[in-house]
């Protein structure tokens, strides 16, 4: 397997063919998976906002003032008010906002950026990433990740994950096959989309890289069962359930 950054892409702006921009730069091949960072798949999408776009209700001035007097910098209340506003819940709003997207992704500001957005001041998620993927999908001919950067418990750092998906199962089923001494695995279930999306991200790297697209070649899924799950079920989920019983008091 390899992988390589699509060369050479302009700067993405609302409404351009993101599809026909890449397909310019490279052939793909039938065993191509095309991982492309959100933040491009946004900017085509108009996705890109001003803070003057949300103004703040109470809870989001509310919110800002909290988080000012933890970090002890001044916070914009229209911010919280767009994480509010991309959000189905925050299961933190301090020491930082950690919020439920509407597609179920769960990540700090609801993925808001406010880095590389040329035309604005907050780049937004898509909308539907899987829908996104899937446009991308069907108009190249090979299976598409949408990914982006987020933080992980316990650990320090970003990694790239997966967030929209389309033409590949999320991940693949390993239960009821057998390790080499021949004992059933029971709980295994590998995330593809979200390992795809950690290696091109290597790829891709951060700032002012400007390769948001990266091509893995020759990845074989194997003759593994699939899944289309990726995010938890809110039923299963007991570190969901355990933040909605824990309040930050620093």
């Amino acid at each position: 397997m390899e992988l390589f950054a699509v060369p050479d892409l302009p700067e993405i702006r609302a409404g351009d063919d993101l599809a026909s921009l890449v397909a310019e730069r490279i052939d793909l091949r039938e065993d191509d998976v095309l991982c492309v960072a959100s933040t491009v798949v946004s900017k085509a999408e108009g996705r890109t906002f001003d803070l003057d776009d949300f103004p703040a209700g109470d809870r989001a001035r509310g919110i800002a003032a909290r988080l000012a007097d933890v970090t002890g910098e001044q916070k914009d209340p229209r911010f919280a008010q767009a994480v509010l506003e991309e959000s189905v819940e925050l299961l933190l709003e301090a020491p930082f906002i950690l919020a439920v997207t509407e597609f179920g992704h769960i990540t700090v500001n609801a993925g808001i950026d406010r880095s590389n957005v040329p035309d604005g001041d907050l780049l937004l998620l898509p909308e539907n990433p899987s829908a996104s993927a899937a446009g991308l999908s069907e108009a190249l001919g090979v299976p598409v990740v949408v990914t982006d950067t987020s933080g992980r418990p316990f650990r320090y750092g970003q990694r790239g994950v997966a967030v929209g998906w389309a033409g590949i199962p999320a991940s693949r089923d390993w239960r009821g096959e057998t390790d080499r001494d021949g004992r059933e695995l029971a709980a295994t279930v590998q995330s593809v989309v979200d390992e795809l999306a950690g290696a091109a991200n290597l790829v891709a790297g951060e700032g002012d890289g400007g390769t948001p697209a990266v091509v893995v070649r020759g990845f074989e899924f194997g003759d593994h069962d699939g899944s289309e799950n990726l995010f938890r079920e809110e039923a299963d989920d007991l570190v969901r359930a355990a933040l909605r019983e824990w309040a930050f008091d620093g």
